[in-house]
């Protein structure tokens, strides 16, 4: 399973029919939900992104009621709780391969003409971390960029952290993650 879908970072800020930021809903919320759902999958890949360095989770403040709105702030922030659910995963569920990723800033509709990354190169450690019998494919809990390790913001590999987003995507959405 491969975690791809995401609004942007240009987003202004809209709210969901059950009052949550859409970029939550959306980059974080859906993600949970999803993994919850399949049950126990041989491999989880979760695309972050490079601006997840820079975000703090935030999560006294997922609803943005204590901040004014930033639509690249809560992407960044967004990319970093999935790279958190990717790293919880990989801890709680032995048996998957749970890791997450950054593809880069591509020129796609999201990441727009002016991005300076390689097109070609955006989509190959989604593939190799899904589906490659390679061994070092064949990891959990790490982060990659081009198909090579890369260190991530210290706040995803915090386990309280981790828990702490996963007890409220669990309330928020009222679907518990198996054990």
């Amino acid at each position: 399973m491969i975690h791809n879908a995401a609004v942007g970072y240009r987003e202004s800020r809209r709210l969901t029919a059950d009052s949550l930021p859409h970029v939550f809903a959306i980059n974080t919320l859906s993600v949970y939900i999803l993994t919850a759902l399949i049950g126990k999958p041989k491999r989880l890949v979760y695309l972050s992104s490079g601006m997840h360095r820079q975000a703090d989770a935030n999560l006294d403040d997922i609803f943005w009621r204590k901040r004014r709105w930033n639509g690249s702030a809560a992407y960044a922030e967004s990319k970093l709780h999935d790279a958190m659910l990717a790293f919880a995963i990989a801890r709680r569920w032995p048996g998957v391969f749970s890791n997450s990723l950054e593809p880069g800033w591509v020129p796609t509709r999201m990441g727009g003409p002016d991005a300076s990354d390689d097109m070609d190169q955006a989509h190959r450690t989604q593939a190799w971390l899904a589906a490659s019998d390679d061994a070092q494919a064949q990891v959990t809990g790490q982060y990659f960029y081009h198909l090579r390790p890369l260190t991530p913001n210290p706040q995803s590999k915090d386990a309280a952290l981790q828990n702490r987003l996963i007890a409220l995507c669990e309330e928020l959405s009222d679907v518990h993650l198996m054990v």
